[in-house]
């Protein structure tokens, strides 16, 4: 950053998500970050970061996730997270933007990672979230699912 806190060289932004049960809402957010940054990293939370601010377990482990979102081609660079914090991605990272989910906004934890970020000199962009498809519907579907075929 220069003296007037403008970002100097490329914009690195960052999608911090589970990314578990890969689906067209993982692929959004990303191709819409990807239109905000020169240098887009996709954050993968790590399966106990998932259990701890989730309470669920990722039905694809980490390192699958870390490939299959590398793979598409959207993203430069992936980072597995290790801890919820997400100063401490920054602080490995560097990034200038961070990208969620709409129905982050406006709420507590929207608001903390707002103030947290801001402290940084870090942007909070927000996309629509995709409702119809997330990883919960999806589990809920798969349950379902599986307990009308017992």
């Amino acid at each position: 950053m220069n003296k007037s806190g403008d970002v100097v060289g490329p914009v690195i932004g960052y999608v911090p998500g589970a990314f578990d049960l890969f689906h067209v809402g993982h692929l959004n957010a990303l191709r819409q970050a990807r239109q905000w940054c020169d240098v887009l990293v996709a954050g993968v939370v790590a399966d106990e970061v998932c259990v701890e601010t989730k309470g669920v377990l990722p039905t694809v482990p980490l390192a699958e996730r870390l490939e299959i979102v590398e793979a598409i081609g959207i993203v430069d660079a992936v980072y597995a997270e290790s801890t919820a914090d997400k100063t401490d991605s920054w602080r490995d990272v560097g990034f200038h933007r961070i990208f969620k989910g709409d129905d982050w906004q406006g709420t507590a934890k929207g608001r903390r990672l707002e103030e947290q970020m801001a402290a940084l000199g870090v942007e909070v962009t927000y996309f629509p979230y995709t409702l119809q498809t997330s990883s919960t519907a999806l589990r809920k579907a798969l349950a379902h699912r599986g307990a009308s075929s017992a």
